[in-house]
């Protein structure tokens, strides 16, 4: 999606860079020195390259701005997208090769939850640090129903090796039932999840607080994420006849098709709520929730568990656009700061070792360390023992007819803000 108000202090020269598996960079940070390098593991290509390249962008502008002396960091690329979906074994596949390879010490990725869910067992048993700029589901972090994270962490159970900067699913299902019953002004809903960690999750949350706020849930139903075919739940929307329509997924699940759907049986003055999973291109963008839901875009609202109005808003979208001929996506400004926190750490701890082993746990170390504080392009925050963020952000979006693109309309704090 596009945005109008990101920024970042100040920024060297850009470069962009391929969406190949194993694409290694053009350009570099640092004058010289010991050569390291930091993995990007994202969709890359696909349905969901609309969400992993700008997100790999705002990894490649902050290696090119931020230099740390002795050092040269280049990047590892990996694509965890297959047949143009994010592929959960594929992302472990992608964690094991950057895992062994010696020189990488961090890893920006991944995107999606349920890729998450398989690769931190990987990064944990070797000790290798990942910072996801948009991982959502409260279980890989907190316990979630009968969900554990040291489920994910069996062979260091006690030693944290992913953090994030999004916000989790708590919050953000949360800012779905506020804008569906406060902002929307509905009092019923008919939900649906595409079965998969992030969509369940999403939906889960969105349920206990749309109905805390007083709402009333008429059905849910979880819908395979290989669905093409939405005709029994249309039938189903149309017999129910809710004030608001809310699902848990992203867009390569089904979601726009589904809403394509509803339109077709005149179905779309029901709003439509969704999570970050839609939020992920305008109507020009190729493969995106609003290209595909065509009619369907009426009435629709999503969020992003990402700050819009981050501090000194220009610089970045006036950078990234001169650069990339494009406005950043949902988390290119998220993917800068993971890329910050590594570069902070590696000037923090790796002064005088060249043992690459070494380097690799004292940088997973100092991340995990929650008494650490972080300047970056979202702002000023550190993370908990779980490895959370301290800001607790979700940004509100309307579909805008007259721009074809999503709009940006509010925020919430839920720190500052929670559900009461």
């Amino acid at each position: 999606m596009r945005f109008t108000k990101l920024a970042v202090f100040g920024m060297g020269a850009v470069i962009a860079f391929g969406a190949c598996s194993g694409a290694a960079s053009p350009g570099a940070s640092g004058g010289g020195g010991i050569a390291v390098k930091i993995g990007i593991e994202l969709p890359m290509t696909g349905g969901e390259a609309p969400n992993g390249v700008p997100t790999a962008n705002g990894v490649q502008l902050a290696v090119q701005d931020i230099q740390v002396p002795g050092f040269t960091v280049t990047i590892s690329q990996q694509d965890d997208a297959v047949n143009g979906k994010h592929d959960a074994t594929q992302g472990a596949k992608n964690m094991s090769t950057l895992v062994n390879d010696s020189q990488v010490l961090f890893v920006v990725g991944p995107y999606n939850s349920s890729v998450a869910q398989a690769e931190i067992p990987v990064s944990n048993a070797a000790g290798l640090m990942q910072c996801s700029p948009a991982n959502t589901a409260v279980q890989l972090t907190k316990p979630w129903g009968s969900a554990k994270p040291t489920d994910l962490r069996k062979t260091n159970p006690d030693k944290i090796a992913y953090v994030r900067v999004a916000t989790t699913d708590d919050n953000q299902g949360s800012g779905m039932a506020d804008i569906a019953y406060n902002t929307i002004g509905a009092k019923s809903v008919y939900v649906l999840d595409d079965t998969q960690t992030y969509g369940k999750g999403l939906a889960d949350a969105f349920t206990n607080t749309f109905t805390k706020f007083g709402g009333t849930l008429l059905k849910r139903d979880g819908v395979s994420d290989k669905t093409t075919d939405f005709t029994s739940y249309v039938t189903t929307a149309k017999g129910l006849n809710p004030a608001v329509v809310a699902y848990g997924g992203v867009t390569t699940s089904g979601l726009g098709l589904f809403r394509k759907q509803m339109a077709a049986q005149g179905l779309q003055t029901i709003p439509f709520v969704g999570g970050d999973g839609i939020v992920d291109g305008s109507f020009a963008t190729a493969s995106s929730f609003l290209q595909i839901a065509g009619d369907g875009d009426t009435n629709s609202y999503g969020t992003v568990a990402a700050i819009h109005d981050i501090p000194d808003a220009a610089a970045f979208a006036t950078k990234y656009k001169a650069k990339f001929n494009t406005d950043p996506g949902s988390y290119s400004a998220p993917g800068y700061a993971c890329t910050q926190i590594f570069l902070q750490a590696l000037k923090a701890v790796g002064s005088g070792v060249t043992d690459l082993g070494q380097l690799r746990e004292k940088i997973r170390a100092y991340v995990a360390d929650s008494g650490n504080k972080y300047d970056t392009v979202l702002g000023s925050f550190n993370f908990d023992k779980d490895g959370d963020t301290s800001q607790h952000v979700i940004s509100y979006y309307k579909f805008d007819p007259t721009k074809k693109d999503w709009a940006y309309f509010k925020q919430r704090d839920f720190t500052a803000d929670p559900v009461k």
